[in-house]
């Protein structure tokens, strides 16, 4: 009565019980029982994003069983919850979500950023264009766990503490909402550099000061010689010859050019059917292609009997400052012969055909292609971002892409 999230009628009961003798008491007996029931009675929401929802999983299991803690009804609905675990990196393109559910929470509710991730964005706080830099950036948070990740036993901890937090609200100390963190992202690594170089700069002229004195008390003194180490040598290790392909590569390379004699190899025109062998059988063969060869060529290397190229690997892209090459990798299951397809394209209208209709699989391919690169695929079924939200501004992938905003540079 009185205490965080009380209704405005239990407020007024609590100020009428003020004015008769006792009535504080009371009133403060009944704010405890609520606070301790509170504390010890938390409803966490099943919310995990990244490794740390590993320990947190671990927390509530049998070993540790937060359980012990009251911690003991993990719900799959925010309505019914009243506590949300940060445990893991948290992206850009679920943050909203994020925020959705901690206001369909009940108040009073609480947050606990569990990890590195959660607290700052962790190793990815530098050079990364998704990941929210602190899970405080978006919703309040109460408590803060550190590690990468932290244990159970840690996570434990900041349960207690919260729950110490809980047990001291009241009327005099009521619950409320605390601001989300606005502050622009530091370069921390380049501060805390020129903190510790003003250190040292110290500890040296404090050094310096007892080295003289020292000399001056010992002038006799040599410092001892360290003894060189010899090296240890090792025997040369037989290297394991690689199992031969069913077909080789000048056999392939030979096909290839029969049927499209204005190919190479990428950075090795000069190479030839019957020299390609010289770069031994593991080299893979990186053929370079002009874009309007690019899906007739596709085609053909899965159709032609002689190749089978029938299992698309992956498609990538390449920024090169002044152009763009696109990458297909290949593999034929049925002559274990894998090989790579590079098409280069100009960066004022970057834009190739489909090769959905030969692979399907391709559609996932380019469709994060187009998200990172910005590379758009003429004839593509369904040519949306696929990880990124439809008004994140520019492509990050791309090494003319800034957004302050966003990334901070890491200064090494």
């Amino acid at each position: 009565m009185g205490i965080a999230g009380a209704s405005g009628a239990t407020e007024q009961i609590a100020e009428i019980l003020d004015k008769y003798p006792g009535g504080i008491k009371l009133v403060d007996s009944i704010e405890y029982l609520v606070s301790w029931a509170r504390a010890n009675s938390l409803w966490p929401l099943v919310y995990g994003t990244a490794c740390c929802a590993m320990e947190m999983m671990a927390a509530g299991s049998s070993k540790h069983d937060w359980a012990r803690f009251g911690v003991e009804v993990a719900r799959a609905t925010p309505r019914q919850a009243d506590l949300i675990v940060l445990a893991g990196t948290i992206v850009e393109k679920m943050g909203n979500n994020l925020v959705t559910l901690y206001k369909q929470m009940p108040a009073p509710k609480y947050v606990i950023a569990m990890g590195s991730c959660a607290i700052s964005g962790g190793p990815f706080y530098y050079d990364t264009y998704s990941v929210i830099k602190g899970g405080d950036r978006l919703i309040p948070v109460d408590v803060y766990v550190p590690g990468c990740p932290p244990r159970p036993e840690a996570l434990l901890y900041g349960i207690m503490e919260l729950q110490e937090k809980i047990r001291k609200e009241g009327r005099r100390n009521p619950w409320n909402i605390r601001n989300v963190l606005k502050t622009p992202f530091l370069d921390l690594h380049t501060e805390a550099k020129l903190d510790w170089a003003a250190k040292e700069k110290e500890q040296e002229s404090v050094q310096k000061v007892a080295q003289e004195q020292f000399k001056i008390k010992n002038p006799d003194y040599k410092a001892p010689k360290a003894k060189r180490i010899v090296k240890e040598k090792f025997e040369d290790l037989p290297r394991k010859a690689r199992a031969g392909k069913n077909v080789l590569n000048q056999d392939f390379f030979a096909a290839l050019l029969e049927k499209f004699p204005d190919i190479h190899l990428f950075r090795q025109s000069e190479i030839q059917p019957v020299t390609v062998s010289d770069l031994g059988p593991e080299y893979l063969l990186d053929v370079e292609i002009p874009k309007e060869k690019y899906l007739e060529l596709v085609q053909f290397v899965k159709e032609d009997e002689r190749l089978q190229m029938d299992l698309l690997l992956q498609l990538t892209a390449i920024d090169w400052q002044d152009h763009f090459d696109i990458l297909v990798q290949l593999l034929s299951t049925v002559n274990d012969h894998t090989m790579f397809l590079r098409c280069s394209l100009a960066k004022d209208e970057p834009a190739i055909e489909t090769i959905t209709t030969i692979f399907q699989g391709a559609e996932w391919h380019e469709r994060e292609v187009y998200d990172l690169f910005g590379i758009t695929f003429n004839g593509h079924p369904d040519m949306r971002r696929i990880f990124l939200n439809n008004d994140f501004p520019g492509h990050p992938l791309r090494k003319d892409f800034e957004d302050p905003t966003r990334v901070v540079k890491r200064p090494y």
